[in-house]
Formats: structure tokens, C-alpha cells, sequence
């Protein structure tokens, strides 16, 4: 890249929100640095990718998608196949683009994307949101020296602690200054405790059914509820309330909700999935939870969460203990009792980090620039080998 030229980025980080929207608080940050920087996403035709970039304003390419094993089973051997193809869609966007870099943020969009920036000797950048990584940033930490992670806890050589990009809207919300704003345009009352129930992008079904068994008693405690079910889950979540008491505190239901910081501006608690990203912003604007971690998986979720609820910014509870009887013993007590809130809420911001769109876009622009990496003393900086075929990098 010249010094005249404008930087063009490719970012690889499609499927759910918390992929995408990271790479998109990544695009912001970068054009807030320079107006003029190219920023092209990659994605599949199948995930949310297909919505949110185009309404930020940013270019979408689409590849095949490569579904990638959780875990080292058999069924990696059908990888290469898959990959084959959307390795070389990935290069032709690259290639088309005249990419400087690449930002790979993890999930089926990231690993092709990886193995074609390699092959064209395209500097990349792989951010790892969760405490546990999946395979396709496994593959990637092996391919640079540039690698942004959200936990101490990751042990990669050359791994910086950057935290999670977050939307500036979210990074600084003030959740006193905006509530009352925020709880008017949601229909809910200004001073009632308000217990804010989200399951992530798709919803949570388990979630949603403690939620609505709970109602009654949520209501009787004169706590008022927004809950945020998931797109295909709205109907079902409202058909399942009782009928509203006149009077009683309201129970609010949308399917999605593009501006979260509303959400969190009305919210005293929140009743949630683990997700990355959730406990990202949930811990910067210094929102108490009650994480459920996602019972799937290879129990990133429940590692996502347990720092943030050791330091007392939140609780924990099994996805299959969570049931209406336990949201009336164990979060109605707390949502309603304010001063317990206050110590949480404390806890969680001394735990959040707001700076990581900032700090990651201070690291694409080193690589992209060829600059050798500020090593992190938290880990180790030993450089590795070359790594040649892909399944060496697996292991």
C-alpha cells in the first residue's frame, strides 16, 4: 500500500450478530480514522451478513459457505472439498478489491478467507471474540502475527488483548441519560423495575418459555418486561402471556430490536445467552445479566460468561435448570432489590472494556502497513513456523 493510496480491507465475518456486528463496529472505526478507507465484507447468501452490512452502508460479496466441525471429528475430512470453492471465490474478491488486508472475525465466512489471503500473501488479521476459539481462528492465529482476542485467557503466540469491537452508540452509552427516552419509546413505564429477556440474533426458545411462564409473577411483583423473542418467535411468545391486567406493568415483545442500546438504557437486569458479543456490551454499559450459556457447542458460552460472573457483574444459571420457577426465586428478588443492582452494575463496568473497535483498527493498520506487531506481555510473542498444508493447522 502506497502512502497515497487508500487502504482497502476485507473483512470475513458472517452468520450471526456476533460476527457481524463486531466487523462492523471494526468498519466504523477505520473510516472514523480515514473517511476514505475501502471496506468490502465477506459473506453467504444464508446469514444475517445479507441484512446488516447492506444497511451500514457497506459492500457485501458473497462465497459459499464451508460448515465447519465444532470439534476434530471425521467429519473434517470433507472440509478441503467444501473449502475448495469459496477459497477461490474468497481470492477473486481479494484480488478484485486490490485487498490490503484481511480481518478475519472467526465462523464458516473466516476460514476460506484465511487459507485465499494466504496464498496471495495478503497481510491478515484474526480476532477472536470468544474464550474458547473455534477451528477457523485456530486455523488463522497460525497464519499471522497479528491476532486480537478478547480473553487473557487465549495462549496464542503473538495474541493481543483488544476486547470486542462494539457499535459507538454502545461503547458510550449512558444508560441514566437515555433511559428515560429510551423506556418511552418502548412503552414502558419510568420508574418500574424492568427486566430486559433476549436469546441473542434467533431468540432462545428456553428462554423465552421460563420468561413468559414467569409473567405472572413478574407482574404481580410490579416488574415490567421487554423482551426481545427473535424473529420467528414473536407470535409464540405473545400467544403464550396471560391477558394484561389493566393497570398491571407492561410486558413488551418484539421480534428484534436493531438499536440495542434502547434495550440496555431501560433495562435494571437482564436475563440472556452468553454469546461474545452480549457479554461484551452487557459488561461496557455495566448492565447486570443472568447468563444462560448456550448448552451447545464447545461451552464457549459458559466460559464467556464465567469471568464477568466471578467478578460479580453477574449470575449464571443451566440452560436446563432455567424455568419459571426459578426466575421467581432467584431473578425477581434481584431485579427489584436496586442496591444489590448498584454493586453489580459497578462490577460489570470495572470488567468491560469499550475501546475495542479503536484497538483493533490500530492493529489492521500496522499489518496492513507491514509494521511489526506490538507484542502483548500477557503472551507469549515466540514466532511460529510456516505452515504449509491446511491440516497441519488443526492440530
Amino acid at each position: 500500500m502506497s502512502s497515497t493510496d487508500a487502504l482497502r480491507v476485507v473483512l470475513a465475518g458472517g452468520g450471526t450478530a456476533g460476527h457481524v456486528e463486531p466487523a462492523l463496529a471494526l468498519a466504523d472505526a477505520l473510516r472514523r480514522l480515514d473517511a476514505d478507507t475501502k471496506i468490502t465484507a465477506l459473506g453467504t447468501a444464508r446469514g444475517l451478513e445479507t441484512r446488516l452490512v447492506p444497511a451500514r452502508g457497506y459492500e457485501l460479496r458473497l462465497i459459499p459457505p464451508v460448515p465447519l466441525p465444532r470439534r476434530l471429528t471425521p467429519g473434517l475430512l470433507v472440509v478441503p472439498a467444501r473449502a475448495a470453492s469459496a477459497v477461490r471465490a474468497a481470492g477473486r474478491v481479494l484480488a478484485e478489491v486490490r485487498a490490503d488486508v484481511l480481518v478475519g472475525f472467526g465462523g464458516y465466512v473466516a476460514f476460506p478467507a484465511y487459507l485465499a489471503a494466504r496464498r496471495r500473501g495478503i497481510p491478515i488479521v484474526v480476532h477472536e471474540a470468544n474464550a474458547r476459539p473455534g477451528l477457523a481462528n485456530r486455523v488463522g492465529a497460525r497464519l499471522t502475527p497479528y491476532v486480537g482476542v478478547a480473553n487473557e485467557g487465549i495462549a496464542w503466540p503473538h495474541a493481543r488483548v483488544v476486547g470486542v469491537p462494539l457499535r459507538p452508540v454502545v461503547a458510550t452509552l449512558d444508560r441514566a441519560a437515555l433511559r428515560p427516552a429510551a423506556r418511552a419509546e418502548l412503552g414502558l413505564a419510568p420508574e418500574l423495575p424492568t427486566l430486559l429477556v433476549f436469546g441473542g440474533s434467533q431468540g432462545a426458545r428456553s428462554l423465552n418459555a421460563a420468561a413468559t411462564a414467569a409473567a405472572p409473577a413478574l407482574a404481580a411483583a410490579g416488574v415490567q418486561v421487554l423482551h426481545v423473542t427473535g424473529p420467528a418467535n414473536a407470535a409464540s411468545v405473545s400467544a403464550a402471556l396471560p391477558p394484561p391486567v389493566a393497570g398491571g406493568p407492561a410486558y413488551v415483545v418484539v421480534p428484534y430490536l436493531d438499536r440495542m442500546e434502547l434495550a440496555y438504557a431501560v433495562a435494571d437486569l437482564a436475563l440472556c445467552r452468553a454469546g461474545a458479543l452480549t457479554c461484551a456490551e452487557l459488561t461496557a454499559v455495566g448492565l447486570p445479566a443472568v447468563y444462560v450459556p448456550l448448552p451447545v457447542g464447545n461451552g464457549e458460552q459458559r466460559l464467556n460468561a464465567a469471568a464477568v460472573v466471578a467478578a460479580g457483574g453477574g449470575l449464571e444459571v443451566a440452560d436446563a435448570a432455567l424455568a419459571a420457577a426459578w426466575v421467581a426465586t432467584h431473578v425477581l428478588p434481584l431485579v427489584t432489590d436496586s442496591e444489590r443492582l448498584g454493586r453489580m452494575s459497578a462490577a460489570a463496568a470495572r470488567f468491560g472494556r469499550r475501546d475495542g473497535d479503536v484497538a483493533l483498527a490500530a492493529m489492521v493498520r500496522t499489518a496492513a502497513a507491514g509494521a511489526k506487531p506490538i507484542a502483548d506481555p500477557s503472551h507469549s510473542t515466540a514466532a511460529g513456523g510456516d505452515i504449509g498444508r491446511w491440516g497441519r493447522l488443526i492440530r
